[in-house]
């Protein structure tokens, strides 16, 4: 699995003009699922974003989860981030998971992270979506569950 993930002031995503998901502060993780990826590297990918200390404290250093900050995660997939780029101008997606089984791991993937996080939400799998948010500081990290 690879996530991307923001730490945010806001943020929300839509489906056909109707917002579907909205978060207040907290963190807006994009989710790709691989071909390769199961239960447990949702497992591990989830306890992981939860307890990233990218948020700071009151001395201003980044010590704090978005658990800690009382914060919310919005999720939502996003096969293009298992995109092949070697060959080529046009991404190839064949590392990414098969619908159906992309979707069940990201189903799983949000139950993990509402058992952690009480403040979730998430897009719409498979849908055309918009995603607006404000990104503060900015932060941004990159996750790989095979790295």
């Amino acid at each position: 699995m690879k996530a991307v993930v923001q730490r945010v002031r806001s943020a929300a995503v839509s489906v056909s003009g109707c917002t579907v998901g909205h978060i207040d502060h907290g963190l807006l993780v994009y989710l790709g699922v691989g071909k390769d990826d199961d239960e447990s590297d949702a497992a591990r990918l989830a306890e992981k974003i939860c307890g990233l200390r990218i948020f700071e404290d009151a001395d201003e250093k980044m010590n704090l989860s978005v658990i800690d900050t009382g914060g919310g995660v919005l999720t939502v997939s996003q096969f293009t981030l298992l995109a092949d780029t070697k060959k080529g101008k046009r991404p190839s997606y064949g590392l990414a998971a098969e619908p159906r089984r992309a979707e069940a791991l990201y189903e799983h993937f949000k139950s993990l992270v509402a058992g952690i996080v009480p403040a979730t939400a998430a897009g719409v799998f498979g849908a055309s979506m918009e995603v607006t948010y404000t990104n503060m500081g900015p932060v941004t990290i990159l996750l790989d569950t095979r790295q």
